[in-house]
């Protein structure tokens, strides 16, 4: 898979159009956990809002290495000769890196505006209530080694 690598600006693209991304964490008993979730990349960082308090926010706040991963899915590529070679047409992007939670309100009301603007753009003029502000958690992720594969 070396010779299908994406370039930086395609997996730049490929976050910023991906819907879903998911997010793999470690339970105490060491088996991953892993969750889908909305995202944005912003500063060349992931970021992930939710509730303050859950099995991903315990999980990282006791080990903050994470796994990040999202995908693009083609078309199905038959082959006709031999059905062990079909394929699939995809993108994808793999990242770890170390998670941590956001307390400073101007960045976290920064990453819930990018996040409007990604998936509600029709609201984005809408102000964020201070009470949700507090109830709502946003989760940093520092990339510290990202790969991204294709196949056409």
């Amino acid at each position: 898979m070396k010779r299908h690598q994406l370039s930086k600006e395609e997996i730049t693209e490929v976050l910023l159009n991906t819907e879903v991304g998911r997010i793999a964490t470690l339970n105490e008993d060491g088996y991953p956990y892993i969750v889908p979730v909305h995202f944005v990349i912003y500063e060349e960082k992931i970021y992930i809002h939710g509730l303050i308090k859950g099995q991903k926010i315990s999980n990282l706040l006791r080990d903050n290495k994470v796994c990040f991963e999202v995908d693009e899915m083609g078309a199905i590529i038959p082959d006709n000769e031999n059905v062990c070679d079909t394929n699939t047409a995809f993108r994808s992007v793999i990242m770890h890196g170390t998670a941590s939670m956001i307390d400073d309100i101007g960045l976290k009301k920064d990453i819930l505006q990018t996040i409007v603007n990604k998936y509600t753009p029709q609201l984005s003029h809408l102000t964020f209530p201070e009470k949700m502000m507090k109830a709502t958690g946003i989760i940093e992720i520092q990339i510290e080694a990202c790969t991204g594969k294709y196949y056409r």
